[in-house]
């Protein structure tokens, strides 16, 4: 089974809950080795509140892990950064935890020792007081591996997305649809293939406007760069089709029809993927040279620390996790 280091995400949100509550489910138990990197006070918090008969096990590396017969043990890398977190509310400790995790999850994963990583939600404005300037998850950990290309996926029910821009205020966006931009993309989405085991794998790609601009009547983005760069991509052997428009390509995949679509902006994927697996997104990040899944949703701080939180996305995120293949 593989090792996989579960970050706790920041100590004042959803993330520790969710993550006992994962860790004890059916669907979990005995898929995968997970070692959370976090923080002891936090975790033993969320086990009394949800009242689980659950024991930590602290180890200094993933190497001490021991597979316990009888009742249920979760192994814990204790960072010791996270003691007195105010709950519900973004915070510079919060935030400069939040970071640590990762950094600590990353370098193992480097090193071999973990399989890959599952990362709880962050908050982007407690890692900003904290003093830290990424915009999130993704941009964090391709900045610590070194990696230049990246793509950011996500995988919800029958649908699969990756995007072409990622967090990008929409007026921005027609300015970065490249060609370059969109055969790098189409890359990614043969690699993200790969990683999931795909033999015969069937890629779309929507278009930027409404109905893939039809012929230039409502936009040339098609005609000046998508287009060359799917042709550039059958070139180099990529099994792609389109620029679709894009109220039509999404219920072709939604029927298997294809089985990842590429994206040009967020909420254009973002949209039918939560519409259909609200509860079961999983974010990936595709190019990096490790394994990295998360739950697509938030640290929810308004209903942190109640005990109500939805473990669904978490559980998907490390059945991927467990699933992919670098």
């Amino acid at each position: 089974m593989k090792k996989l280091a579960i970050t706790m995400g920041d100590p004042a949100g959803i993330g520790p809950e969710i993550i006992i509550k994962a860790l004890v489910h059916a669907k979990i138990r005995g898929s995968c080795r997970p070692i959370i990197v976090g923080d002891r006070t936090p975790l033993e918090e969320a086990i009394a509140l949800l009242k689980l008969s659950v024991q930590l096990r602290v180890v200094q590396s993933p190497e001490e892990y021991r597979a316990t017969p009888k009742g249920i043990t979760i192994e814990l890398i204790d960072m010791g950064v996270a003691k007195k977190i105010r709950k519900g509310k973004p915070t510079a400790e919060g935030g400069k935890a939040s970071v640590h995790y990762i950094q600590k999850a990353v370098e193992l994963a480097l090193d071999k020792h973990v399989d890959g990583i599952v990362t709880a939600p962050i908050s982007k404005e407690a890692i900003h007081m904290a003093g830290f300037k990424w915009p999130g998850h993704t941009e964090m950990i391709s900045e610590l591996t070194h990696t230049k290309d990246y793509a950011m996926m996500f995988v919800g029910g029958p649908l699969r997305i990756i995007l072409v821009t990622i967090h990008t205020p929409l007026k921005k966006v027609p300015s970065l649809i490249s060609k370059d931009r969109v055969v790098k993309t189409l890359r990614l989405a043969k690699k993200a293939c790969e990683m999931l085991g795909m033999k015969s794998p069937k890629i779309a790609v929507a278009g930027l406007n409404p109905h893939a601009g039809e012929a230039g009547l409502f936009g040339d983005e098609e005609i000046r760069e998508i287009n060359p760069a799917v042709r550039e991509a059958l070139g180099e052997g990529i099994p792609v089709a389109g620029p679709f428009p894009p109220d039509v390509i999404f219920h072709k995949a939604y029927r298997g029809e294809f089985d990842l679509v590429v994206c040009m902006y967020h909420d254009q994927g973002l949209i039918p993927l939560k519409m259909v697996a609200f509860d079961k997104g999983v974010n990936m990040t595709v190019g990096l040279p490790i394994i990295r899944t998360s739950p697509d949703h938030g640290t929810a701080y308004d209903i942190a620390w109640e005990g109500i939180a939805n473990p669904a996305s978490m559980i998907e995120a490390i059945k991927l996790a467990a699933k992919l293949r670098i």
